[in-house]
Formats: structure tokens, sequence, C-alpha cells
């Protein structure tokens, strides 16, 4: 019987896990890739946008040589931390049903070699993030091959017409990346501008390319279908039409909370937020709490890493009976 059954071995989960192994309980982190797999999902080239400090996980320095880390960088702090708790991570086990019954868990996973184990706890995690759960437009033609919700790297459009859905960080450093790559792009945004929380760093450079015009921009448009080869767009003169041999719909993603509607536990239909305890984490259903972005529903932007990898002293506490501590202060950049 497990203490505290976490799925997701994001930062965010491996966090968790390491409080309940500092405060003596047990706990296992089932995944169904590798670990933090969401960081797998990041663009070759990108940079945090929190110091390594505000990254770091159970008070192990993340040490690197610039004041951003890199996705490499965090790909192997993360390995390391694994190896440095020892923690139970089960990595390619996909949760594919969890119910309570008798006070105790039953989850049931299924491994990529198509094995079945169950698993019992006392307490569930929910901590699956929100990678693999795209925003999709909804629009025809956004199931071809040439359309991609995840953007790992402008190499592949080198002097090829793109275009690029979106208004937020993905979008903005998509568009320069593609554009350094050779690509010829045309960013679209149902917005009059870009979202108020783009890095700093980034968006000076992109409104100089656009200014310059090796960046095109089409505001307060809207992508109606796509087609090979061209993107029908409604634009606020009328609608109209963009050469484009392959699209990037850097929408952003929903919250993964399947195996919590499951469970039985309400989901705000405006916000996504999961019916949940806030001090605590623990949400309608006994024994099943959430942490990292899932707490924050469709608004991904209230939950980050320096702030998600401290739900699990959270859960720990409850469990416990201790004080719950007191929120972390997020870094200088997200509170501006």
């Amino acid at each position: 019987m497990i203490d505290l059954l976490i799925v997701g071995a994001g930062p965010c989960g491996l966090a968790a896990a390491i409080s309940a192994q500092r405060a003596g309980l047990t706990a296992r982190v089932f995944d169904a890739g590798p670990v933090v797999n969401t960081i797998t999902q990041y663009p070759y080239y990108v940079s945090f946008f929190s110091t390594a400090e505000k990254l770091s996980l159970g008070e192990v320095p993340f040490v690197v040589a610039t004041d951003k880390p890199s996705r490499r960088d965090g790909l192997a702090y993360y390995r390391a931390i694994v190896r440095h708790f020892k923690l139970d991570v089960h990595q390619y086990e996909r949760v594919v049903s969890l119910h309570r019954a008798d006070g105790a868990w039953t989850v049931h996973t299924e491994t990529l070699e198509g094995a079945s184990p169950e698993t019992r706890a006392k307490n569930v995690v929910i901590a699956t993030g929100y990678f693999g759960s795209p925003n999709y437009l909804k629009v025809p033609g956004e199931s071809l091959p040439t359309v991609k919700h995840v953007y790992r790297e402008g190499h592949e459009a080198f002097n090829q017409d793109v275009v690029v859905v979106g208004g937020g960080n993905s979008a903005a450093e998509a568009a320069l990346d593609l554009w350094r790559g050779g690509a010829r792009v045309t960013l679209v945004h149902f917005g009059p501008d870009f979202d108020k929380r783009i890095k700093p760093w980034i968006l000076p450079d992109l409104q100089n390319r656009m200014k310059e015009g090796a960046i095109a921009a089409r505001w307060n448009s809207r992508v109606t279908a796509i087609e090979p080869g061209t993107v029908t767009i409604e634009t606020m003169d009328g609608e109209e039409q963009l050469a484009a041999r392959f699209v990037y719909v850097m929408t952003g993603f929903a919250p993964n909370i399947d195996l919590l509607r499951d469970a039985g536990v309400p989901i705000d239909a405006t916000t996504g937020i999961p019916t949940h305890e806030p001090n605590s984490l623990e949400t309608s259903v006994e024994g099943l709490f959430i942490a990292g972005v899932v707490v924050a529903g469709y608004d991904a932007n209230k939950v980050f890493i320096e702030n998600g990898r401290f739900h699990g002293d959270k859960i720990v506490a409850h469990l416990l009976g201790r004080p719950v501590p007191p929120p972390p202060r997020l870094s200088a950049e997200l509170d501006t």
C-alpha cells in the first residue's frame, strides 16, 4: 500500500514525491512518457523564463553558467534529482483508471509493453500538466500533417511560407526562430497585439523584425480554414488567403483532467479548475489531490514550476496534520 501515488513525473510531481519521502511517507510516480516529459516537448533552443534557483527541487542547487537554464540543462538537472533522491518513478506507464473503495485507491496502469499492473494507494495526486492537450482551432484542415501544435525548430521551414497562429510566448519565439531559419513568416492573432506576458528579451527583437517587414502580422484576425498550401483568415477588412506550406498553431494547451473527471471531481466549466480546497489541494473526492498547472485550470499562467514545486509540501502537511507552509513569492519577472 503506497502512501502517496503521483500521476505525472514533471517537476511538480517529482517535488511532491520528494516532500512525501522526506516526511517518511512512501511515494511512487507514474508517467506515460519519460521523466519531465513536458520539458522534452519544448523547442530545442528554448531557455526557461525563471532562474535556475526558482526551478530547483529538494534544496539541491541547480547550477548553470548562464542566468536562464536551457532545455538541455533542465533535462539533465531533473534526471539528477530522480537519482539523488532515489525516487520510485515508473516511466512509460500510463495511468488508465483509478477508483476508491474501503478507504484506499486502486490504480490501474498500462506499460509500454502492454502489461496492466494494479497499485493500491492511500492517497493520489494528479500532476498531469497540460502538454498533450492542445487548444485546437477547430477549423477545417487542422488535422493536416503540415499543421503542428508543438514547435521544435525552424530548420524544416527553410525557404518556405509559414503561418504562426497565436500571440503568446510560444508564438513569438516560434516566429523569430522560423525567420532565423530562413522561413517567410506571417503571424496571425485574434487580438490587437501580443499578450502581456511576452518574455521581455523576446518582444523588442520581434517588434523590430515586424517594423522592418521581415515578419508579417495579421492582428484582429482568426483562422477559418486550412488547406494544403493555404490558410484562410477572417480579418476586420474581410477574408484573406495566406500562402502557407506549414502552419504552427501556438495557442497553448488545456490541463489534462480526464482522470479527475472520471473520479467524480466537478470541473468548473468556465475556468477549468477542479473543485478543491486551496490550502490542502485536496479535491472534493477524499484522498485525491491536485498539483502543478492542473490547479490553475485553463489559465496556465498562474502556476509555474517555481510555485507548483511547493504544492507537494501543502499536500503532505495536510496528510500529517501539520500547518500548511505559506505560498512562495514568484520572481520579479513574473510579478510585473
